[in-house]
């Protein structure tokens, strides 16, 4: 093996690392802490049995999170690479994997960036309360001007100009590269999240009304656990907020020098990522309890099923009647904003990296293959008339025939058909303070895919069962833009698994963490 003065692996220092593992931990975090975790998990945990949901949720976060992070961590850490070069290092068979999930995260980074550049803009429309009496019809009409369901290019200035800012802001994060670029943001960006987030929820629980709006988030219903569809809810939440299985955590974990303790990591980051979706859980609900008792409604009606509507329709209601609501309404919308921002160069990095692995392409070079393509796809899709149409069936989607298929197919890949999962344990257990054994093995093998099986095969039972958005989308457009990205991710990932590797590229896994594996299996 080659290696340079310093004693780094000269392949690695050339496609660049973390410098400690703190800076991991806080970039792992920032990718794990999304928007998800704050307007997606207040509204599934009320809506799922309040506080009887933690107990899907943490049974949840420790057979099928927690497991499937460590796996996404092995896989990285031992093969040193991408996605795509990881899965190539194990089996050419399974590069398609690594491919898939390299698409799927192009088509998350293209609709992530114009809710980035959206809460943006509510940022500062939150000094003046620039959406007046009636969010609502501002954020549909004036803001996103919203035409009839299709795909337009009548582009909207309020949209465009802010979506560009956010590409040009990411790919300069993007070429300073993995220290500089990535781990010195989350390094400044984490504690800034932290501690806004933190100053949202004591504002929030001082408000009239918050003491509703927390019984209605924690008031246990027993009888929903009884209820498949709370189980498969905490399930999937779980699953989307720690970024696993599409490659990601692979990326992140290949950055970090091969002496770190793994599973100590992954513990300390799906804790952490779970202890901000309570903290979002109490802030928002406290706001909501709020804005209810100001209306004489309920707190769970209020969030209006979470997401865009619970972040710029509800929260810009509750800014307007709030005391200080300027000041609330700028944390909320700057927290959007650092939690997406860090999200997001994770995803794009998936790409990034794996770009520069097949083709041994420069850092800059390689960021203005993938991002100016994904700049130009964004603004084209949202930055116009129909932006919001658009976002919701490709997230719907691609979340979960995309995310979830992808992570089902390459457990089971792993588990049984390359049967590699007791060498990423022992590689883990070398330096790992917590030690992974039958019990890990059985839970990736077995557990964990069943448990992602049973969400999915729901997900498609309710999505063939009624068409997406019952009627408020043409058939072509969710054919196209739901079924059609969601197949396409697949095509994509099969069509660049044939690609050839260039010659410089070793699909040898590295010495210091040989493969218990038949010599064939691994070129």
């Amino acid at each position: 093996m080659v290696t340079d003065t310093d004693g780094m692996p000269a392949e690695e220092k050339k496609r660049g690392a973390f410098s400690s593992r703190r800076v991991f931990i806080l970039a792992a975090i920032g990718s794990a802490v999304g928007l998800g975790n704050i307007w997606r998990f207040p509204y599934v945990a009320y809506d799922n049995g309040g506080g009887a949901f933690m107990i899907p949720y943490i049974v949840a976060l420790l057979t099928a999170g927690l497991p499937f992070l460590m796996l996404d961590y092995g896989m990285g850490h031992r093969n040193r690479g991408s996605a795509p070069l990881s899965f190539a290092r194990i089996s050419r068979k399974g590069e398609p994997l690594g491919w898939w999930q390299v698409a799927i995260c192009f088509v998350i980074a293209i609709y992530y960036a114009a809710i980035i550049g959206w809460a943006s803009v509510y940022a500062i429309f939150s000094f003046d309360k620039s959406w007046g009496d009636d969010p609502a019809t501002y954020f549909s009409v004036d803001f996103l001007e919203g035409g009839d369901p299709g795909i337009s290019l009548d582009f909207v200035n309020g949209l465009l100009i802010p979506l560009v800012i956010v590409w040009v802001v990411l790919l300069v994060i993007m070429a300073m590269g993995v220290q500089k670029g990535i781990g010195m943001l989350s390094v400044i960006f984490i504690p800034i999240l932290v501690v806004a987030f933190v100053a949202l929820v004591v504002q929030a629980l001082f408000l009239d009304g918050a003491g509703d709006g927390l019984n209605a988030l924690f008031t246990p219903d027993w009888d929903a656990l009884s209820n498949t569809d709370v189980w498969i809810a905490a399930y999937g939440q779980i699953f989307f907020s720690l970024s696993v299985g599409f490659g990601i955590m692979i990326t992140y974990s290949a950055y970090v020098d091969r002496r770190e303790n793994m599973t100590g990591s992954g513990l300390v980051v799906g804790f952490a990522n779970s202890g901000f979706e309570l903290l979002a859980g109490i802030g928002v609900f406290a706001a909501l309890g709020f804005i209810a008792s100001s209306t004489g409604g309920d707190p769970g009606e209020a969030a209006q099923g979470g997401g865009i509507g619970l972040a710029f329709i509800a929260f810009p209601t509750i800014i307007n009647e709030a005391p200080a609501g300027a000041v609330l309404g700028v944390l909320f919308f700057v927290s959007l904003v650092i939690a997406g921002i860090t999200s997001l160069i994770s995803v794009i990095e998936v790409v990034i990296a794996s770009v520069r692995d097949k083709f041994e392409l420069p850092r800059i070079a390689a960021v203005l293959v993938v991002g100016v393509p994904a700049a130009i796809a964004s603004v084209l899709l949202f930055s116009t008339t129909t932006s919001l149409y658009s976002l919701d069936i490709i997230d719907n989607f691609i979340n979960q025939f995309g995310i979830l298929l992808v992570a089902v197919v390459s457990m089971l890949a792993l588990a049984w058909a390359f049967r590699v999962v007791p060498a990423l344990a022992a590689h883990l257990n070398r330096n790992g303070s917590l030690k992974l054994g039958w019990v890990w093995r059985a839970l990736v093998s077995v557990i964990t895919p069943a448990a992602l099986i049973w969400v999915l095969v729901d997900q498609f039972r309710k999505n063939i069962e009624t068409t997406y958005g019952e009627g408020a989308y043409p058939d072509w457009m969710v054919n196209t833009l739901g079924w059609g990205v969601a197949g396409g991710v697949i095509v994509v990932g099969l069509l660049a698994a044939l690609i050839p590797w260039r010659r410089q590229t070793s699909l040898e896994v590295p010495e210091e963490a040989p493969i218990d594996q038949p010599e064939e299996d691994v070129r």
